[in-house]
């Protein structure tokens, strides 16, 4: 499969045909790992991961994602190069592009990933910024399409704060033709303009009651209240209680409803765990597939 863009920064790049295309190419991966390993199709390609924030599902999937394919990853915090020291992000992107096939980035502010995607000349992969977050997207909508067959016509309801894997959400739900309820509370709605755009392909709507989001949902998903960029914990007592998933949220959506979660999990804050560890709950899955829908993803890009 061939992507028409060079990076993927937000979802936004690619079209509804590409994003579906890359979850069924995730979902094959995932069948032909099982079956007995995958095709080393990225043999002696070599991918630069930039950690500018802690990681274990990014770095992990990433790194065997590459292993499984072929490739090589190599891992890189920012201690470890010369941007620690003063060196610029156009100069660290011309150089890397020497190198590598492929980087991944994951870092605070987003304009740091529009900076290597300017300037290096190899495809550049949003590992997660401030802004957006759409690997982990990818992965969800993966989980989806495995737990419920289909994605159209769906319902993701969306509970607690309006962050970058928010954002990313809404851009998949517009690329997929899923409806999506967004409930937060004032002041912490997802990106006005990623709505704006969204709104004109499927139903976006915002409310402040968690309860009327959920309703007939299909899959209720939360995050975290606070991450590192924003870990205040004044901001805790704005969605506490009113913004917890609990068993009375999930007896509000569809009785066959999964639940959808990005990780790490703040027990008992956004999430109980009679819900995370519950019947309903398909994390762990999600989890996995994270593996598989990078490997989709590398694919796409460098193999094109």
């Amino acid at each position: 499969m061939k992507l028409k863009t060079k990076d993927l920064l937000t979802l936004a790049e690619l079209s509804p045909k590409e994003f579906v295309g890359l979850i069924e190419n995730s979902i094959k991966l995932k069948r032909e790992l099982k079956k007995g390993g995958n095709k080393p199709i990225l043999k002696s390609k070599t991918l630069t991961m930039i950690f500018q924030k802690p990681s274990t599902r990014t770095r992990v999937s990433f790194e065997t994602g590459m292993y499984q394919l072929g490739g090589h990853a190599i891992n890189l915090s920012l201690n470890d190069m010369q941007l620690s020291r003063g060196e610029s992000v156009e100069d660290t992107a011309k150089t890397l592009s020497r190198y590598t096939d492929c980087i991944m980035a994951r870092v605070y502010n987003h304009e740091l990933l529009e900076k290597l995607s300017k300037h290096a000349s190899v495809p550049v992969i949003n590992g997660l910024s401030d802004s957006f977050h759409p690997c982990q997207i990818l992965a969800d909508f993966m989980t989806i399409k495995e737990k419920k067959g289909k994605l159209k016509g769906l319902k993701i309801a969306w509970v607690g704060d309006g962050n970058n894997v928010c954002n990313s959400m809404i851009y998949g739900a517009l690329l997929s033709g899923i409806e999506m309820s967004i409930a937060t509370p004032k002041g912490f709605e997802p990106d006005k303009t990623v709505v704006k755009e969204s709104k004109k392909s499927t139903k976006i709507e915002l409310t402040v009651d968690p309860f009327i989001a959920t309703k007939n949902a299909d899959v209720v998903v939360t995050d975290t209240y606070s991450s590192i960029h924003n870990s205040d914990p004044k901001r805790i007592k704005k969605f506490l209680p009113k913004y917890q998933v609990n068993s009375k949220l999930m007896s509000s959506a569809k009785k066959d409803a999964i639940f959808l979660h990005c990780l790490p999990a703040k027990r008992e804050q956004e999430v109980t765990s009679s819900v995370i560890d519950g019947i309903q709950s398909v994390v762990w899955d999600e989890a996995e597939n994270r593996l598989h829908t990078q490997k989709a993803l590398l694919a796409a890009l460098i193999c094109a």
